[in-house]
């Protein structure tokens, strides 16, 4: 087995070992559950991590920050997500449309657009490895 099979099989094994619930804000209304991690091979101290985010109807993250490295592409997978990144407008993005926040930005709004039915947004981030917190509230 040559070192890149070796190398792709460990990180696939990590990967579907961390697929559970990282983060829970305000209980039900939200879980956050890393989907995917690894470090970039051909970037050396950079990581690839991927998170989805369900949203209950109606539920809200409290306006936050991410790790200081992270740039981060959004991509919503289901409902209706509302989102406000630094002084951009202030959109609803529907399932199969998405957005980027650059590094150091702040997130103001992140919430399900709608009262009734839930939302879920796929965020991928590149960052510095071991870069953490993942997010910070902004007071």
């Amino acid at each position: 087995m040559n070192i890149r099979a070796i190398i792709a099989a460990t990180c696939a094994a990590f990967a579907f070992s961390m697929a559970r619930p990282i983060n829970a804000n305000d209980g039900e209304a939200q879980i956050v559950t890393k989907k995917f991690e690894a470090a970039i091979p051909n970037i050396p101290g950079k990581a690839l991590l991927a998170v989805a985010v369900d949203y209950a109807p109606g539920a809200a993250s409290l306006p936050h920050t991410h790790a200081k490295s992270a740039f981060i592409y959004a991509y919503v997978i289901s409902g209706a997500i509302e989102s406000k990144v630094n002084d951009g407008e202030t959109r609803i993005y529907r399932a199969g449309e998405g957005w980027s926040e650059p590094p150091g930005a702040t997130h103001s709004i992140s919430r399900n657009a709608s009262k009734t039915d839930p939302a879920k947004p796929l965020a991928v981030f590149v960052l510095d490895a071991n870069d953490n917190p993942l997010t910070t509230p902004v007071k």
